[in-house]
């Protein structure tokens, strides 16, 4: 990490002169201003405010970074993390990254440069090698719904494959054989796991993987409608289908029910996360239970001991299991 010494060098001005500049003092020449802020962009300097949380013997805050907060998924999350902010005494700062390299990497500098040492991280955009920096660079920077092999003490992650196994070996238990696939057409871990659990369900049950039988969207209730729709239009019958989450599968229901199909009927339909929503859906939505919130309070308080300079637990649980919510919009297939 740069130090106010490598923007003075390479601005080439005295540390005080930097110093004054990163300060907005008053009395500074256009060329040393000048000079300072370039070098600053080159180096990828920022002012340490950590550094002054370093020597207290903690910061106030916890910082959060997730994809976007207006999504209910994200909001339980950040939930979690409140509560165990606030039984310590402290207060939670999010930030949105929308599952993108560049805003991921601004966000996570501002949480840093805003004195968090306690960091939760929701990263889909930031390759591992740049996160396993910023892991070295924050010893209590905890990853949720990540699995990075050079900080896995401090990874807490979904095993995606076996929910979207489980949910797809729901449907061919109740009798279900023509089955698709609502997928996300996201390009992260969490689509490409859920798929593959897909298609081993249906390899396994010599049903026959066929990517024709998947539509794609996106993660959105729109994007369901849309996936939805190229299904109908495709002409093939299908007698279930299971989506990528319950977003999705809400997207799908509606456009189904649009379309004169009764549900579950017809067609039955299975979800991935379990939110709120799952439960409000018509036909109430059979899903599989992310917990989400469970694992957001065992991030926060992981990136706190660590924090605290306390080891990880050699029984902490770091991979958890999705498990089914058995409701309406599945049935068994006469």
């Amino acid at each position: 990490m740069a130090t106010i010494k490598d923007v003075a060098k390479l601005a080439g001005v005295s540390v005080g002169t930097a110093s004054r500049v990163l300060n907005n003092s008053p009395q500074i020449s256009v060329h040393s201003y000048n000079a300072v802020h370039n070098a600053v962009r080159q180096l990828g300097y920022r002012k340490n405010a950590m550094a002054k949380a370093l020597v207290r013997s903690k910061s106030e805050t916890i910082g959060v970074l997730v994809s976007d907060v207006g999504v209910p998924f994200f909001g339980a999350l950040v939930k979690g993390v409140d509560n165990v902010a606030r039984q310590n005494g402290r207060h939670v700062l999010v930030a949105n990254g929308y599952h993108d390299a560049h805003q991921e990497k601004e966000m996570l500098e501002l949480l840093l440069s805003n004195g968090c040492k306690s960091i939760v991280v929701h990263s889909k955009g930031l390759s591992d090698d740049v996160l396993s920096r910023y892991c070295q660079e924050a010893p209590a920077l905890v990853l949720i719904n990540r699995h990075l092999p050079t900080a896995r003490e401090r990874c807490l992650y979904l095993n995606n494959f076996q929910g979207s196994l489980d949910a797809c070996n729901e449907l061919i238990a109740k009798g279900h054989r023509q089955i698709a696939y609502v997928c996300s057409n996201e390009d992260i871990p969490d689509a490409r796991e859920r798929l593959q659990g897909y298609k081993a369900a249906m390899d396994n049950a010599g049903l026959h993987f066929d990517i024709n039988n998947v539509y794609f969207g996106e993660p959105t209730d729109e994007g369901g409608r849309v996936a939805t729709t190229a299904l109908i239009h495709s002409g093939k019958r299908y007698s279930a289908i299971a989506t990528y989450n319950d977003s999705m599968a809400s997207g799908t229901l509606e456009c189904l029910q649009d379309n004169g199909i009764s549900l579950p009927r017809q067609i039955s339909v299975i979800g991935f996360d379990n939110e709120y929503i799952a439960g409000h859906l018509y036909p109430k939505l059979t899903t599989m239970a992310y917990p989400i919130s469970h694992m957001a309070t065992c991030a926060a308080q992981l990136a706190l001991d660590l924090e605290s300079g306390m080891p990880v637990k050699a029984d902490m649980t770091h991979e958890f299991k999705p498990t089914l919510v058995q409701r309406k919009s599945v049935i068994e297939r006469r």
